[in-house]
């Protein structure tokens, strides 16, 4: 079972006690790229800084399998990874990562709850919705049926590979209601349902495997719509494409940082996630890099412009939650009759 501790802080004396002891840096795993680079400023930099420590970063590949070695051979060298939903919900059950006493956290109550999990702390809110090419689509789509109606806007779309967040879009596009999505999706008629929708522009889907890759078709004009991240769409407007996002029962998920078990230096970690939560530390991630925060007070700190890219505040009113829980269990099932839909 995994030992429940609370966020507390370190004290100087503490700090100097570990370093004089030949402690290493904090350990930093992140998924890379533009995005570690948005949090290096952000906040580890900042952190490391006010705190006099050094720290070291780590490229993440995503799965448990490296924070279950640590645990199997006590070698844990990590302190802090940041994780997908899932993972982070298998690994807290499995035991791979620190427990959370939020009763002890100070900025919780800033947080919006879906950031709130036993085992992490949600930082990173990602939208996933349909997104064009305002210079080539004509009239612009207003929801997500839009997407279906292959009369009015006769063409290809893009989904991303697989089953995961593509049976909820159709859904909401057939008219069910995000607090009804998953629900819905628990019977066999209502993912009857969601492939059924599918079925009326299956052939002219075409899947992409990498976030690069719808905005590099929408922008070539190789698709007339597209599921994409939000962030994918607004870096490529700024950079000058034509490019707009649709913030209409947008799916929204949450990346969240996590602690291996038994790190050496959970408490220093611990309080990083205070530090993460901060609205003006987040604000500071979200100009680098336009997902959304998950303290309520950040957008107020930023410019209208950049507060309303994100997958946050009125952005999010009519969004689904993504629901890991429902494809941990439902995963294999409808992966493969996905699977085998595609191939008929």
């Amino acid at each position: 079972m995994v030992r429940h501790l609370k966020l507390a802080a370190v004290s100087a004396v503490a700090l100097f006690a570990a370093q004089a002891a030949g402690a290493r840096d904090l350990v930093i795993a992140g998924w890379g790229g533009n995005y570690q680079d948005a949090q290096r400023d952000a906040y580890f930099q900042p952190f490391a800084t006010e705190k006099g420590i050094k720290f070291t970063e780590t490229t993440y590949l995503g799965g448990l399998a490296e924070v279950k070695t640590m645990a199997d051979t006590g070698d844990v060298t990590w302190d802090l990874v940041i994780v997908e939903g899932a993972d982070l919900q298998v690994g807290c059950d499995e035991g791979l990562f620190e427990e959370i006493d939020w009763d002890a956290v100070p900025l919780k109550d800033q947080l919006v709850k879906d950031a709130i999990q036993p085992c992490g702390v949600g930082n990173v809110v990602i939208g996933t919705g349909l997104a064009y090419n305002k210079d080539t689509i004509g009239e612009a789509p207003a929801n997500l049926g839009d997407f279906f109606n292959t009369e009015k806007w006769p063409g290809k779309r893009a989904m991303r590979t697989g089953p995961k967040f593509n049976l909820e879009l159709a859904l909401m596009a057939d008219g069910v209601k995000p607090e009804e999505i998953y629900t819905v999706m628990n019977t066999p008629e209502g993912i009857d349902r969601a492939f059924a929708k599918l079925d009326t522009i299956k052939k002219d889907l075409q899947f992409w495997d990498a976030g690069a890759q719808p905005v590099e078709w929408l922008a070539a004009n190789n698709v007339v719509m597209t599921f994409s991240y939000n962030a994918r769409i607004t870096a490529a407007k700024r950079e000058g494409k034509p490019l707009e996002f649709l913030w209409v029962n947008p799916i929204y998920s949450i990346d969240a940082w996590a602690i291996p078990a038994n790190s050496p230096n959970k408490e220093l970690a611990f309080e990083f996630l205070n530090y993460a939560n901060d609205a003006a530390r987040q604000a500071e991630f979200s100009k680098k890099m336009p997902y959304g925060p998950t303290n309520i007070e950040t957008p107020a700190l930023m410019s209208p412009e950049d507060a309303a890219e994100l997958p946050a505040g009125k952005n999010i009113e009519t969004g689904l939650f993504f629901s890991d829980a429902f494809w941990i269990d439902h995963n294999d099932a409808i992966s493969e009759r996905w699977n085998n839909w595609v191939t008929q």
